[in-house]
């Protein structure tokens, strides 16, 4: 690479330092707001929406904001109108960073979160989720899968739709790892649509083992066609990988679309990366 190569390089990696310490410090206080916000609706709205639809609601304004604070990521959602908001559907999609969690915000649909136990430990980002009532599980503990999945079948008996991350965990480079079933039985057991989501270009802004921010990228999600539960009578494994299928057909079409490789970021120098 030639000099103005590495100082172009030096000069995005300072841009990222900065944004990002920015971007915490207004996480903080944006979030401060909003939790606060969030617990006055949750008080006054108990007594006639015990789903807490108004409370997500909030908590979607609150989460979706993140994505346009800054221009250069130049986001964008296709498909919201698959899902029916008057419905109950289990909603799964790939997981490849914590900003994933910002873009299922934006789809502005009622749905109650599962996810780790240590995610509700974390302040601000955990009171938001005690105050939406969503699922915990305690990765690897069979105790607390059964809880998770007990929990997520009294919201769908009641209404409320569950969103899933299906591999369990962020993939480390960009591709999807292998899907669990226990999302897909539980749709199937109930009698009700999967819809999957693909999420793209948010591994490139904050892969997991990063600590900062990339300022410059393109993120977009597509929310694909519901999976029919009468098309898949006994066959959750089946459904699990059709699902898994029309994501990484999307992820595809997407990263094209955007002129990312299929594992784009994962071999780039992670600035401020965690060594080993």
């Amino acid at each position: 690479m030639d000099a103005s190569g590495d100082s172009r390089s030096v000069s995005v990696k300072v841009i990222d330092r900065v944004f990002s310490v920015w971007f915490l410090i207004y996480f903080i206080i944006s979030s401060m707001f909003f939790n606060s916000l969030t617990a006055i609706t949750m008080l006054l709205t108990a007594p006639f929406d015990p789903r807490r639809r108004l409370v997500h609601q909030l908590s979607c304004v609150w989460g979706t904001h993140y994505l346009y604070v800054n221009p250069f990521w130049r986001y964008k959602i296709e498909g919201r109108e698959h899902i029916d908001p008057d419905k109950t559907y289990v909603i799964v999609a790939n997981h490849s960073s914590y900003i994933d969690i910002l873009v299922l915000y934006s789809l502005f649909r009622n749905f109650k979160f599962v996810s780790k136990e240590t995610i509700f430990k974390i302040p601000l980002i955990g009171w938001n989720m005690y105050l939406n009532e969503y699922v915990k599980i305690k990765r690897g503990n069979l105790s607390s899968i059964k809880e998770m999945m007990g929990a997520c079948r009294d919201w769908l008996k009641k209404g409320a739709s569950v969103m899933m991350f299906p591999e369990g965990t962020r993939t480390q480079n960009g591709e999807l790892l292998p899907f669990r079933a226990g999302g897909f039985s539980l749709a199937l057991e109930l009698g009700l649509p999967i819809v999957p989501v693909a999420i793209s270009g948010t591994f490139e802004v904050f892969p997991k083992g990063r600590n900062e921010l990339r300022t410059f990228h393109p993120m977009r999600a597509r929310v694909l066609p519901p999976l029919m539960p009468e098309d898949y009578a006994g066959k959750p494994g089946k459904m699990k990988e059709d699902a898994q299928k029309l994501i990484s057909d999307a992820l595809v079409q997407l990263r094209a679309e955007n002129s990312i490789g299929t594992t784009a970021g994962a071999k780039e120098e992670l600035v401020g990366a965690k060594k080993d």
